[in-house]
């Protein structure tokens, strides 16, 4: 949820007439998208107490997975702004509909359908990213599989059976996707 939010702020932001504001979150994204997500969460975790921001490991790993991701889905939320024709803003302004009304009546519902299969791949792999966060002490499944596996000295089992919960897990969210883009997917222009 914290990606998605943190998307759709920063596609705004970069859509701002200020240059400064555009600019800065412009770069500030393309460094968080350049950087790779375990280094983004060593910094949060193991940098930011020594400048005296002290997070909880479940804290700073939610942070870190959700200014991870949610740089990547605001091009997925700038691209749907942007794929929506430049008449139906045209439009709405000859309408002299408000900018709220030219939001949630005219370019929301029509950019966030072919938004959906972007913005559900990107959970997914956030989802599946989750393992990385027992290197800043979170005990996750992989790491309590680990555990398991070092105690009783049997790896096979408790290593496939998280396998399996992350794949039936993925599946459900593509079947759940596939719904969604058949009930929300069907666009008219």
């Amino acid at each position: 949820m914290l990606a998605a939010v943190v998307g759709l702020g920063i596609a705004l932001a970069r859509r701002s007439p200020n240059k400064a504001l555009s600019r800065t979150v412009g770069f500030l994204a393309e460094f968080i998208r350049g950087t790779p997500l375990l280094v983004q969460l060593y910094f949060i975790f193991y940098v930011l107490p020594d400048i005296g921001i002290l997070l909880p490991p479940l804290v700073a790993g939610v942070i870190g997975l959700g200014l991870h991701y949610g740089t990547y889905t605001a091009e997925v939320y700038r691209a749907g702004i942007d794929n929506v024709p430049r008449g139906q803003w045209e439009a709405a302004k000859a309408c002299n509909l408000s900018a709220r009304q030219t939001w949630t009546h005219i370019i929301i519902p029509q950019a966030i359908p072919p938004m959906i299969p972007a913005l559900a791949n990107y959970f997914i792999a956030m989802f599946k990213e989750t393992p990385l966060l027992s290197a800043i002490t979170v005990l996750e499944l992989m790491n309590q599989a680990k555990s398991v596996a070092n105690t009783y000295y049997r790896y096979i089992e408790p290593i496939t059976l998280v396998g399996a919960f992350f794949l039936v897990i993925s599946l459900f969210s593509v079947v759940l996707l596939r719904w969604l883009e058949r009930r929300y997917g069907k666009i008219e222009r």
